[in-house]
């Protein structure tokens, strides 16, 4: 097992990232965090505002997410691939298949993302898949989000695991982050219970087994995130942070 950098997915901010990027980083890095992920924020902010912001903090980008169009066109690519080089951050994270139904929208993406881990990986930087409960609807016996990386390259297409999302899904999420090892490196630890988010170690994920099962695939980055709170974000962000570090991280 090696040892993996703990980073926050800003979505928990909501519109605060894009008032005020300078306060919710100095938070994150209060709160202990390492490592930030959220869109490309040169495209909310003067990106000269975004580097002085992460030189105050320290914090790195951990990772850039988009959208299926936010990676389908050269022009969108080539305006993230300067971003992430500019920031000096490797992952480039993508939520979201083709448009359609059925299993074709899983083999057509495919298509796509293989061209753009190509692309990523001629770029210095790693493509991944970020996966929610929805991949996991089976088609004639045969699960979305199992389709989709039967037909990507591994070394082209990496997967950001989010583990509240497997589970939901109704896989276990160890099990499921061990089964594709060989697309290891960036994980989302979510934590709650179907239709609800709360603070790491109060839901019904298995996040101990989940972290094993990560480092022994070599983790990078475990990035927590939180898609909503109802207390103060500075507390929730903070309460996370210190499970995790029960958990070693």
């Amino acid at each position: 097992m090696g040892e993996a950098k703990v980073g926050i997915q800003l979505i928990i901010y909501r519109e605060r990232t894009q008032k005020d990027l300078a306060g919710v980083l100095r938070e994150c890095a209060t709160a202990g965090y390492v490592g930030i992920e959220a869109g490309n924020l040169f495209q909310m902010h003067d990106p000269q505002q975004v580097k002085e912001a992460l030189a105050e903090t320290g914090l790195k980008v951990a990772g850039m997410h988009t959208n299926y169009n936010g990676v389908s066109t050269e022009a969108q690519l080539a305006e993230h691939f300067a971003y992430l080089q500019a920031v000096n951050s490797s992952y480039l994270i993508c939520s979201g298949v083709a448009p359609g139904k059925g299993i074709g929208r899983y083999e057509t993406a495919a298509k796509t993302f293989n061209r753009v881990g190509a692309r990523c990986r001629d770029e210095g930087l790693v493509f991944c898949y970020h996966n929610h409960a929805w991949e996991f609807e089976s088609f004639n016996g045969v699960k979305g989000i199992h389709r989709l990386a039967e037909l990507t390259d591994p070394e082209l297409v990496k997967l950001c695991v989010d583990v509240y999302w497997v589970h939901v899904g109704g896989e276990d999420p160890a099990a499921f982050i061990r089964r594709y090892a060989n697309r290891g490196g960036y994980y989302h630890f979510k934590d709650g219970a179907p239709g609800s988010f709360t603070e790491l170690g109060r839901g019904e994920v298995n996040l101990t087994a989940a972290k094993d099962a990560a480092l022994e695939a070599g983790a990078v980055w475990i990035v927590y995130e939180q898609d909503r709170t109802d207390k103060v974000v500075r507390d929730s962000i903070v309460e996370s942070r210190e499970y995790l570090r029960t958990l070693g991280l």
